[in-house]
């Protein structure tokens, strides 16, 4: 499979690469490293990144962000960090993708638990996992030609979870292989708008 990984430099993104390019032509994309440079912002930047990769057989993005702080100091600009990057990026990778997606391909989004469990400090970033999940419950009844959309949503990774443990209290860490799983049933299986959950 040709695969692209927007986002493959990231923390879950190079475990996502490091196990489809072993039997796999993976590219990867990234703001400032990967193979490409992309800003899931700027929708002309994904159009050309698309043009650049050519036809492909599986997109996966863990790209994407929101900014964390209390809601009471959280003004409209900060909430539209995340509504402009990590919902309407992901959504403009899907609209702009499904054209260079090869028939029976698929897309693979990435948000996380705060959609379901959220704590303090992320109103944000709650507001815009939530809506990624039903986008892709939306938008998959509407995809056809064999091509399948879903999303991966994950507890706190091991990689992070010294990075954010204090925001997650009782939290388990999700090993990395686990997460890994989603990303390979999303791609490899017959998931068709599902939001592949990776909790505990």
């Amino acid at each position: 499979m040709k695969i692209l990984v927007i986002g493959g430099t990231g923390t879950i993104g190079k475990t996502i690469v490091s196990h489809y390019q072993q039997q796999h032509q993976v590219i990867t994309a990234g703001f400032s490293r990967g193979d490409y440079q992309v800003d899931i912002k700027d929708t002309q930047s994904i159009a050309d990144l698309y043009q650049q990769t050519g036809q492909l057989d599986a997109i996966i993005c863990a790209a994407g962000e929101a900014k964390w702080d209390l809601f009471k100091n959280l003004s409209e600009d900060d909430f539209h960090i995340g509504l402009n990057s990590k919902l309407m990026g992901q959504v403009n990778v899907v609209r702009l993708g499904l054209d260079y997606l090869n028939d029976q391909g698929s897309i693979t989004l990435t948000t996380g638990i705060l959609a379901d469990d959220p704590v303090i400090k992320t109103s944000s970033a709650a507001m815009v996992n939530g809506a990624i999940h039903s986008f892709v419950k939306a938008a998959s009844l509407e995809i056809t030609n064999g091509k399948r959309l879903n999303v991966v949503s994950s507890g706190v990774v091991m990689d992070a979870y010294e990075k954010y443990q204090s925001y997650f209290p009782g939290h388990p860490p999700i090993p990395m292989d686990r997460v890994v799983l989603g990303y390979v049933r999303s791609v490899e299986g017959r998931d068709h708008g599902s939001i592949i959950k990776i909790y505990n």
